[in-house]
């Protein structure tokens, strides 16, 4: 059996300069809703492990939901417990992103955490677990890294000013950065359009695009959308399954109950 390719990768590799990768946040924890975002038209989904109360069980499930559409699945780990994941990537977790990386030490450990020996820490589980296949993928322990990808995300000042040494560590695929948490530890609560957070996404953006590697923002709103497509960002996350559900909840119940203009309500 051959080794599975990584479709985000690929994808990269196949998207036009000028147009970004799009995808959407799966926060509901729940691989009937994660199928139902899969039939959209997005280009890759990410099954978040950090803020939506997920397991290796409930993300194998979403993984398995997911897989027959063409959206690439990306999971984000909830911290950088090699232990974790070597669980997520055991259970075929091709594209791993993992939060708060401040140093380019810790990208580095993050690599040898998803490597076999020698170059790597990550534990054998060959024969055993669903990334070969159950060992029907010959040689997968030589040639694991070719279907892997690592995404590190850049959400603190101190991520801004190791950067360079992150974006530029060797088997780091991606830089993401996390506009709220990343305004919020530069003391602009609520506000990622300050000057001063907008500066230091640009200079991720500009030292990640200069080290070879991707750069990737989440950006529900459109405004910054069609901002960070134009700054030349490779992939975006433009909508998040929780939000929309609860905008179109909302949007629904006002419409019945006469919150919004009857010209509006008629629409439904």
């Amino acid at each position: 059996m051959e080794l599975p390719a990584n479709v985000f990768k690929f994808k990269l590799a196949a998207k036009a300069a000028d147009t970004p990768l799009y995808g959407c946040w799966l926060g509901l924890a729940n691989a009937y809703t994660a199928e139902i975002v899969a039939t959209a038209d997005f280009d890759w989904l990410l099954i978040d492990g950090e803020h939506a109360p997920n397991t290796v069980v409930t993300i194998l499930d979403q993984l398995r939901a997911i897989e027959p559409w063409p959206a690439a699945p990306i999971v984000r780990a909830v911290n950088h417990d090699p232990a974790l994941i070597k669980q997520l990537l055991d259970i075929g977790t091709r594209t791993l992103m993992v939060p708060m990386v401040e140093t380019g030490e810790q990208a580095a450990a993050l690599v040898a955490a998803m490597r076999y020996a020698p170059a790597g820490i990550r534990g054998m589980g060959a024969g055993v677990i669903r990334a070969d296949r159950w060992g029907s993928v010959a040689d997968y322990a030589t040639r694991a890294d070719d279907s892997l990808c690592l995404i590190t995300q850049v959400e603190s000042k101190t991520g801004v000013d190791n950067v360079e040494a992150i974006a530029n560590t060797d088997g780091v695929d991606a830089v993401f950065v996390g506009p709220a948490d990343l305004s919020t530890n530069m003391g602009h609560v609520g506000n990622p359009g300050h000057a001063d957070v907008q500066a230091s996404i640009s200079h991720v953006l500009d030292v990640t695009q200069a080290a070879g590697k991707a750069a990737g923002i989440l950006a529900p709103a459109e405004v910054d959308t069609n901002r960070y497509r134009e700054a030349g960002f490779d992939f975006i996350a433009t909508g998040l399954d929780v939000v929309m559900l609860k905008t179109a909840a909302d949007a629904n119940a006002a419409r019945h109950r006469g919150g919004l203009p009857a010209a509006d309500r008629s629409t439904y």
